[in-house]
């Protein structure tokens, strides 16, 4: 793959996109990070901003926003200003927590006229530093998953196979399951903070703690019902089995969740203000 036509990047300013455009630029490649605030605007709700950020790219990485569907226009209107080459961020849940967003843009990249892969990465390493942080550093973190081990994966390494499969050929049609190189209940994973010198964290992986967190913050009782639903479906598959695709893809062992915790620590991500 030459370099001439740029790669485009959707969803380039998160834990992942950014090291993706990050990894690609380091490798020589030119890179278009489309966003509704960047120099390429792109709104998903504003179709009329598709055709300026697509113009001139056959090569593109898509990574929607949370609750976000890709609508069904966006695939064509792709195929026709010349994209060729899609790779979809998606999720390893997506079936099995029924992420309908990700199961119909699955669907329409698999059905367009692209040569496509799909990345189904587990949860983030960094979900501890974003999503679960404030919880973190307050002590306590409540996931209704009980103590099925989970496949924690790096962001890090999450971008370097999307950024070998974006740029090479050997990996289209192939949806890819990445996990990190050994599974681990979330009470595993706060120990491995806590030995790495960040706090101490108490676990509850009861449905009615939960509860009890997601309500005080106002989310409304039916949502929390179905994400509820949805963990048990995932507790339900019980512990994960780590998949090796990281490793397939890069030549090299993933980054291990303790590693991970000695970085974060180390750059000071749960410190309090």
């Amino acid at each position: 793959m030459t370099n001439s036509n740029p790669i485009l990047v959707l969803g380039g300013t998160g834990t992942v996109g950014s090291r993706v455009a990050d990894r690609l630029r380091d490798a020589g490649h030119d890179v278009r990070v489309a966003t509704r605030h960047a120099e390429f605007r792109f709104d998903w709700s504003a179709p009329g901003t598709w055709r300026p950020a697509l113009e001139g790219v056959r090569t593109m990485y898509v990574l929607l926003p949370e609750r976000t569907g890709m609508p069904e226009s966006f695939m064509p209107e792709a195929y026709r200003t010349g994209v060729r080459r899609v790779v979809l961020h998606s999720d390893r849940g997506v079936d099995i927590m029924n992420v309908t967003p990700l199961q119909e843009a699955e669907r329409q990249v698999r059905e367009s006229r692209c040569d496509w892969t799909i990345v189904r990465p587990d949860w983030f390493d960094q979900n501890f530093e974003t999503f679960f942080r404030d919880s973190v550093v307050d002590g306590r973190l409540c996931v209704p998953i009980g103590s099925t081990r989970q496949g924690f994966v790096d962001a890090g390494d999450i971008a370097a196979v999307a950024a070998r499969v974006l740029t090479r050929e050997d990996h289209v049609g192939r949806i890819l399951p990445l996990t990190g190189p050994e599974a681990l209940s979330f009470p595993e994973a706060l120990d491995r903070i806590r030995d790495a010198g960040g706090p101490a964290v108490h676990f509850d992986g009861t449905p009615d703690a939960y509860r009890e967190s997601l309500g005080a913050e106002g989310v409304p009782e039916e949502v929390i019902d179905t994400m509820i639903e949805n963990f048990a479906s995932l507790a339900a598959q019980g512990d994960t089995e780590p998949t090796g695709v990281v490793e397939e893809i890069l030549g090299r062992p993933g980054k291990d969740f303790a590693a991970y915790a000695r970085e974060a620590v180390a750059a000071g991500v749960w410190k309090r203000p």
